[in-house]
């Protein structure tokens, strides 16, 4: 366990900006996450996952923790169902696959989705009709005040759209050290209505898919619409999908007939935050060495020397555009450091 000063965080973002912490430790064991955090409990902390949903506006003035904690095991099994656990420094996507080469259905859909397993919860990642809740069982932190350790339920969580109690009443008080899923040996259930997904099945003559059909599907949408960060610095969808009453939606369909729309409730619509973005013309446009992808409106790029500073300049004028054209208020998903 070795700190190191003024570390660049550059390759640990997927936006790749090069921001630099005053102190960096990665961190491998809970044994040396609970040490140094008795240890070093009196500094600032920021804790660091896959760094895939964040935007480094400036350096960090803290000891920066990379959960790097590793492992995936089975803890229990029926005839039909599986319950894994996975440590949070796990990447998601490979759990994902992991899950798939095992034949455990029921996150197919969250294929390729950035990140580690650790931040998953946090979000309540989602994509294609499926949320992180849909198969929560529980997960296990760390308190950063006393290290003890506490297992969180389903219900303990509180999960909301791209929401959680670790982003709400909890935000900075606990790290996620390993979180439990149940999926489905058998009979699986598979979600395809939603998006292109039967589209792109079909493309393919797929007429009786597999977990694996469905995840090829997932990732063959996914990236011909998102750019792969190694290459093109992001952090995939910047923005959530604002839900708006049943009756602005009335005068927003008013006003732009073809406006594509997903009802939550009786009360509720969900209005793509791409269309928006899009329709308030700023798709494609680029700005020096940052923009809005060609693709897809929703994603925010580094081309490869922008600041996080000009990145959230740029997400600041999409709100306020987008305000001032559907009169909706659209939020960041990815958070701003």
């Amino acid at each position: 366990m070795t700190i190191i000063n003024n570390a660049s965080l550059k390759s640990f973002n997927t936006f790749g900006i090069d921001a630099k912490a005053q102190s960096y430790c990665d961190i491998s064991t809970i044994e040396d996450l609970s040490t140094i955090l008795k240890n070093y409990g009196d500094v600032p902390l920021f804790i660091l996952g896959g760094g895939s949903n964040m935007l480094l506006t400036k350096d960090i003035d803290a000891l920066v923790l990379h959960i790097n904690l590793k492992g995936i095991e089975v803890v229990s099994e029926t005839k039909n169902s599986v319950v894994i656990k996975a440590m949070a420094g796990e990447n998601w996507h490979n759990f994902v696959l992991w899950c798939l080469n095992h034949n455990f259905g029921g996150i197919e859909n969250l294929s390729l989705i950035p990140g580690n397993i650790g931040t998953a919860p946090i979000q309540n990642i989602g994509a294609y009709g499926v949320e992180l809740k849909d198969v929560f069982v529980s997960c296990e932190a760390l308190k950063i005040d006393d290290q003890s350790i506490k297992t969180f339920s389903k219900s303990d969580c509180n999960f909301g759209y791209r929401e959680s109690v670790f982003k709400q009443d909890l935000k900075g008080q606990y790290i996620i050290t390993s979180v439990n899923l149940e999926l489905k040996k058998t009979e699986h259930v598979l979600r395809t209505d939603y998006g292109v997904i039967k589209n792109e099945l079909d493309t393919n003559g797929i007429t009786k898919p597999s977990i694996q059909d469905v995840s090829n599907a997932v990732i063959a949408i996914r990236q011909s619409k998102l750019p792969d960060p190694k290459i093109i610095g992001n952090s995939g969808s910047f923005f959530k999908n604002p839900i708006i009453s049943a009756k602005a939606f009335i005068e927003l369909e008013r006003n732009f007939p073809d406006v594509p729309s997903y009802k939550v409730s009786d009360e509720t619509i969900k209005v793509p935050a791409g269309w928006l973005i899009e329709k308030a013309g700023f798709k494609g446009k680029r700005f020096n060495d940052y923009g809005v992808h060609s693709k897809q409106a929703l994603v925010l790029v580094n081309y490869g020397n922008a600041t996080g500073k000009e990145i959230f300049e740029l997400a600041q004028l999409i709100q306020k555009t987008v305000k001032r054209l559907f009169n909706i208020q659209i939020e960041t998903e990815v958070n701003i450091i």
